[in-house]
């Protein structure tokens, strides 16, 4: 399993950094626009509805993306969209996680399939958009979720159930705790202090000189948090599948919703923030 972690990674890697380097954002444009294609087809498995359907949201998937970018959406600022997104993430989110997973079957097929396909076509608006925006700015928010993400694994392991009485989500995720949570909020607080010092076209920096620090903080914590809803919330929706990974596409690695999981609402949010 350790080998076909590495090399999965190593192969990512080899694919993702030239396209994100290159000139110009298009290759990483529609390289991201594969993944998302390929998140919309674990989607619909997820979800039962069959392999030909599946590829049918994949297309669809396809042509809402590709439509975006032949009107114009990546160079538009979009602040209305990027509103009603993050409230609609906040909402339905925050529902979701106290549902639970018997809560899931009952939202009927129709609107779960469509409100996936809508939080794919919105995270891919919005890593394209970051893209465009500069490769400094897009790393800032890709790195938030990734330190989130590791500062949270090694407080959990270092300091799990020491000061807080329950899990996090014991039904949902048994392994997160809260301070897990705690790690990942104090790993953005420090790296989001430290990259917006240093200047440069980032999340940090921006928010930083529109609203000042304090805000600044808060907004990275508050990204931080809603990283872990979108975990729970593909893990919910895995546990009422029955499965532990959304797909076998990237060996050792689970399928590409088990990695952007906590990136689908916390991109929308970040292009939110900075166009408020």
């Amino acid at each position: 399993m350790l080998k076909q972690r590495v090399i999965t990674a190593i192969v990512l890697l080899a694919i993702l950094l030239p396209a994100l380097f290159y000139r110009t954002p298009v290759p990483f444009c529609a390289l991201a626009l594969l993944m998302i294609a390929a998140g919309a087809w674990e989607w619909g498995r997820l979800n039962a509805f069959g392999q030909g359907g599946s590829f049918g949201l994949a297309a669809l998937c396809v042509l809402a993306c590709g439509l975006s970018w032949y009107g114009g959406l990546l160079d538009r600022p979009l602040a209305l969209l990027w509103a009603a997104s993050g409230g609609a993430w906040v909402l339905a989110g925050a529902w979701l996680l106290r549902a639970g997973v018997s809560g899931w079957p009952r939202i009927p097929k129709a609107l779960r399939l469509c409100g996936g396909l809508v939080a794919l076509w919105l995270a891919w608006l919005a890593i394209a958009q970051a893209r465009v925006m500069g490769i400094e700015f897009l790393l800032s928010v890709l790195v938030l979720v990734w330190v989130a993400d590791i500062f949270a694994y090694f407080a959990g392991r270092a300091l799990g159930g020491r000061f807080s009485k329950g899990k996090l989500a014991p039904s949902i995720s048994p392994g997160k705790s809260w301070e897990g949570v705690w790690g990942g909020m104090a790993g953005v607080v420090a790296l989001s202090l430290a990259w917006s010092f240093w200047g440069g076209n980032t999340l940090y920096s921006q928010l930083a000189q529109r609203h000042g620090i304090a805000l600044m903080l808060l907004a990275v914590i508050f990204l931080a948090a809603m990283s872990v809803v979108g975990d729970l919330v593909e893990s919910l929706i895995k546990r009422s599948a029955g499965v532990k990974d959304s797909s076998g596409l990237l060996p050792g690695h689970g399928g590409v919703l088990d990695r952007v999981d906590a990136l689908l609402p916390t991109l929308p949010l970040a292009m939110m923030l900075v166009t408020l």
